[in-house]
């Protein structure tokens, strides 16, 4: 079995959105997952996050979308803010500067156990934080 790595917020909306530039790399990495029998997950902030703007523009096709995505199949594990990511969020938040969603996600991802953390946000790239081996873009 693989790694479990965490999927931010953006990658999901290069996917679902097929953004040009990036949608190209989130196949490719997905199908790299797959293969290597790694366990995606991501965090239920994740997906209200998602549903903001299309719920916004009454846009319900891509709201069915997302929550299909993310709740239906195996496809991907979501993760909850419980105590444990709690503790690890004030950990984060206490030693950095990462604002309040960046760090409940990746509380979330630590307390998930995923070792490899994907964001598109340059900001987090260079963080250590506790239980996260990897933080990185697509």
């Amino acid at each position: 079995m693989g790694l479990k790595t965490f999927w931010d917020t953006n990658v999901f909306i290069y996917l679902i959105e097929e953004h040009p530039i990036f949608l190209p790399r989130v196949l490719a990495r997905y199908e790299r997952h797959l293969a290597d029998g790694d366990i995606l997950v991501t965090s239920t902030l994740t997906l209200g996050e998602l549903l903001v703007l299309p719920l916004r523009h009454g846009n319900r096709k891509l709201v069915e979308q997302y929550v299909e995505l993310l709740t239906v199949g195996e496809r991907f594990q979501l993760t909850v803010f419980d105590r444990i990511a709690a503790e690890h969020y004030a950990k984060i938040r206490a030693s950095t500067s990462v604002p309040q969603p960046d760090a409940i996600q990746l509380a979330c991802s630590a307390a998930a156990k995923a070792t490899t953390f994907i964001t598109n946000d340059q900001r987090l790239w260079d963080l250590k934080v506790a239980g996260i081996d990897t933080i990185c873009g697509l």
